[in-house]
C-alpha cells in the first residue's frame, strides 16, 4: 500500500489544481501516479475541490472550471495525450477500409493516427480538411502510388483543420464511402461536438457526403461538450473507442450508436 502521509491534503489540492490548470482535463490515474497516492484519495480530493467550485468533476477525472465548449487545445498538445489509446483505435478503424474506397478524414489527432495506419493499407482516395493528415500521405515513402489525397481548403483552426464555407462547399460535390470523424466531446445530450462553430459546419458536410459515419474518439472525450454539436450519438454507424471508457458510458453508447467497438490496448512492455 502506498504511503500517503508525506503529502498533506492542502498540498495535494494545490498540486491537483495546478495540473488541471495546465492540462485542462486530467485522469484520476494520472493524478494518483503524480501524487503517489491512491485513486480513492484522488477521487475524494476532486470531490472536495468540486464542492468548493475550484474545478469540475467528470467521469474518471477532473477538468478546469468553466472550460467551455469554446476552448480548443492546439494540435501539438493533443498529439501527446492518450497516444496508446489513439493508436489502438486507429488500428481497429483501419481494418474496415478496403481497396478503392473514397475515405473522408476529418481533422484531429485520432484521425491523424488513423492516417498513419492507412498509408500501410490498400490504395484509396482520401478526402481531408486536415493539413497534418494530408502530410502523412504526401511524405510517406510506403504509400501506394495509386492512393489519391484531396486536401480541402479553408480557414485554419488551432487544431490545424481547414474549415468554413470554402471547405463546406467543396464537400457538397463529394460522394464518400465512409467518413472517419474525430471529435472534441461526446455526450448524451450534446452528441458529438467541437469547440469551433465553423469546424462543426464542415464536419456536418463530411457526414452529408458519406454513406457511413465512423467516429473515432478515446475515452477522455466522454462527458465533454463543445459549443457546437456535429451530430447526435444515434447518427454514428460505428464508434471506435478504448477500454478506458467506463461501463456506464459504454452502456449508453451501445444503446445509441449502431455499433460500439472497443479497441484493445497493446500490452505494456
Amino acid at each position: 500500500m502506498r504511503s500517503e502521509s508525506h503529502m498533506l491534503q492542502a498540498a495535494r489540492h494545490q498540486a491537483i489544481l495546478e495540473m488541471v490548470q495546465k492540462e485542462r482535463i486530467v485522469k484520476v490515474s494520472d493524478l494518483a501516479d503524480a501524487l503517489k497516492v491512491s485513486a480513492m484519495t484522488v477521487r475524494r480530493d476532486i470531490e472536495a475541490l468540486s464542492d468548493t467550485g475550484l474545478l469540475e468533476r467528470i467521469h474518471g477525472g477532473a477538468k478546469i472550471l468553466g472550460d467551455a465548449g469554446t476552448h480548443e487545445p492546439g494540435f501539438e498538445l493533443k498529439s501527446t495525450q492518450f497516444t496508446a489509446e489513439k493508436q489502438a483505435i486507429a488500428a481497429v478503424a483501419a481494418g474496415s477500409v478496403s481497396e478503392g474506397m473514397a475515405v473522408g478524414l476529418s481533422a484531429g489527432t485520432t484521425t491523424w493516427a488513423l492516417a498513419q495506419e492507412l498509408v500501410k493499407g490498400p490504395a484509396i482516395t482520401v478526402v481531408t480538411n486536415s493539413i497534418r493528415t494530408a502530410e502523412i500521405f504526401y511524405r510517406s515513402t510506403i504509400v501506394n502510388a495509386k492512393t489519391e489525397v484531396i486536401l480541402i481548403g479553408g480557414q485554419r483552426t488551432a487544431s490545424d483543420a481547414l474549415v468554413g464555407p470554402v471547405a463546406t462547399q467543396a464537400l457538397k460535390s463529394m460522394n464518400l464511402d465512409v467518413t472517419f470523424l474525430g471529435v472534441h466531446g461526446m455526450d448524451p445530450q450534446a452528441g458529438f461536438s467541437t469547440p469551433n462553430v465553423l469546424e462543426a459546419e464542415t464536419d456536418r458536410a463530411f457526414l452529408a457526403s458519406s454513406r457511413k459515419l465512423v467516429v473515432v474518439a478515446d475515452h477522455s472525450k466522454w462527458g465533454i461538450q463543445g459549443i457546437s454539436s456535429i451530430a447526435a450519438l444515434e447518427d454514428a454507424d460505428e464508434l471506435v473507442t478504448d477500454p478506458g471508457l467506463g461501463q456506464k458510458a459504454q452502456a449508453i453508447l451501445a444503446e445509441s450508436v449502431r455499433r460500439l467497438r472497443i479497441a484493445p490496448l497493446a500490452p505494456a512492455t
